[in-house]
């Protein structure tokens, strides 16, 4: 049985299900048979006062899984219409059969001419995992149609549209109440656009026999709160302000010493014992007189930032930076010291400008960033966020975290984890210095890259979850201050 965390890309979805069929010797009739009793299970659940039911069955075996759908709620006295496309092509050998057995209780099944029947509920098995390309033809124009209805939706596996292994949708897709997904959670659903289709999200893992799973290893892993327990342990008894490490926080040019103020506090609020933070001295004042635990200091000359270097244990950089003759002086100096990085904001422009490999850094990009790093445009990233994710930590040998709907954490060699938490309030100006703070942090507490920025994104989304409680918008970085000291010290 895969583990709750565990997320799969397409092929190994397609290679653990012919597995299963083999080892059941029946085609793989019996896990379609399955899969489509699942889904109406699933659908008396949610919707027990249905009694008009619309499926839109495609050819291949997603189709075949909403037929077997429509014979069971035809037996149980459902009305049902099922909705074909003309320009479907020849089906599956599995729908097919489940498409006889559907008729052979008297089901109905007519080719979509432009609108739905009268129906409760819509039953989205069009095109499931397979999709990877905009739908056109009668398909598009189904699928829009199913929109217009405002009637909900059961997706089954995927909705019709998403592609399952990138989250993308490239063009017209099914708005799910539910997407019920079969056997495997897909990694696709969990990210990008995905999110803005898939309504709730289930799982079906079906009954598969003794080694189907050997040889198939998830693509991805969720890192859900279970994990914070493990990865902040209570400080022991006996202890002292240095062993949770000093911080050094480098930025606020000019007109932006905010920035580097909420990367101080965020770091304090997180767990380190000494942040320090180097800044423009018109800075300084208005610094203390917001957060007095910080030791900050002026910075004009080269020789200011050298004096603050080796006591640090962890330097968070990029917050409020710029890019001018200053921020590129204090950047070299950072890049020479040796120390563990965090990279944001402006330090990853200039690091774009001079791209090299890095040494003990985590990288903290939003899709924009990532894609000055990358050398392409937003969309290329956004349309594929594991692999852009993977191409950053391959290219600067660093950790990456790609922030967005569904933040992707990737490390050369690791299996990506994508956060489980986060909500649209907190796209706005100042998260991301949050966020630098409270991983340096955790890095400076003395876990290393991969899970420092791991569960940093995770602390940080779900704080801002808990203070999106009252509303997502307006919700501003400093709201999410005090939820973070709570989520910090979690329950063992």
């Amino acid at each position: 049985m895969h583990e709750l965390d565990e997320l799969f890309d397409v092929a190994a979805a397609r290679r653990l299900d012919a597995q299963a069929s083999a080892l059941l010797g029946d085609g793989g009739a019996g896990l379609m048979e399955q899969a489509g009793t699942a889904a109406w299970q699933c659908l008396l659940e949610r919707w027990p006062q249905a009694q008009r039911l619309c499926v839109a069955a495609g050819a291949g075996n997603n189709g075949g899984d909403g037929y077997v759908l429509a014979r069971l709620a035809r037996q149980a006295g459902r009305q049902v219409q099922v909705l074909r496309l003309a320009d479907a092509g020849a089906r599956t050998e599995l729908a097919e059969r489940a498409r006889g057995a559907y008729l052979a209780v008297g089901g109905q099944e007519t080719f979509f001419a432009g609108e739905l029947p009268a129906a409760d509920i819509v039953v989205d098995a069009l095109f499931g995992i397979g999709l990877n390309r905009a739908p056109n033809g009668d398909a598009a124009r189904l699928i829009a149609a199913i929109i217009d209805s405002g009637l909900p939706v059961l997706s089954l596996d995927v909705p019709s549209g998403v592609d399952a292994r990138t989250g993308a949708v490239p063009g017209v897709a099914v708005r799910a109440t539910i997407t019920l997904q079969f056997i495997v959670r897909h990694q696709g659903l969990y990210t990008a656009d995905a999110l803005e289709y898939i309504g709730g999200r289930r799982l079906a893992p079906l009954s598969l026999p003794d080694g189907s799973q050997r040889g198939i290893a998830p693509a991805a892993c969720l890192w859900l709160p279970s994990r914070l327990p493990t990865q902040l342990a209570p400080r022991r008894a006996n202890t002292h302000k240095g062993e949770s490490g000093h911080v050094l926080c480098v930025g606020g040019n000019a007109g932006s010493g905010g920035a580097v103020m909420l990367a101080a506090e965020s770091a304090l609020r997180a767990g380190a014992g000494l942040v320090s933070v180097a800044t423009q001295a018109q800075h300084i004042a208005p610094l203390l007189a917001r957060l007095p635990e910080a030791m900050a200091h002026p910075v004009q000359e080269a020789q200011d930032l050298q004096a603050l270097l080796p006591r640090a244990k962890v330097i968070a950089v990029g917050p409020g930076l710029g890019q001018d003759d200053w921020a590129h002086e204090l950047w070299r100096q950072v890049l020479a010291s040796g120390k563990p990085l965090v990279i944001d904001a402006d330090a990853l422009n200039l690091l774009a400008a001079t791209p090299r490999p890095l040494h003990d850094a985590i990288l903290t990009p939003h899709p924009g960033e990532a894609a000055r790093l990358l050398g392409t445009d937003t969309a290329q990233v956004q349309a594929d966020r594991f692999a852009a994710a993977a191409a950053l930590a391959a290219r600067f040998n660093a950790v990456v975290v790609l922030k967005g709907a569904g933040t992707i954490v990737a490390a050369p060699h690791q299996r990506p984890r994508v956060i489980a938490a986060g909500n649209p309030g907190m796209a706005v100006g100042g998260m991301g210095d949050l966020l630098t703070g409270i991983i340096a942090a955790l890095r400076a507490q003395g876990l290393d890259a991969f899970d420092a920025a791991s569960s940093g994104a995770l602390l940080h989304s779900l704080a801002g979850d808990d203070a999106a409680s009252e509303g997502q918008r307006g919700l501003l970085p400093t709201d999410l201050l005090v939820p973070l000291r709570r989520r910090v010290n979690p329950e063992p």
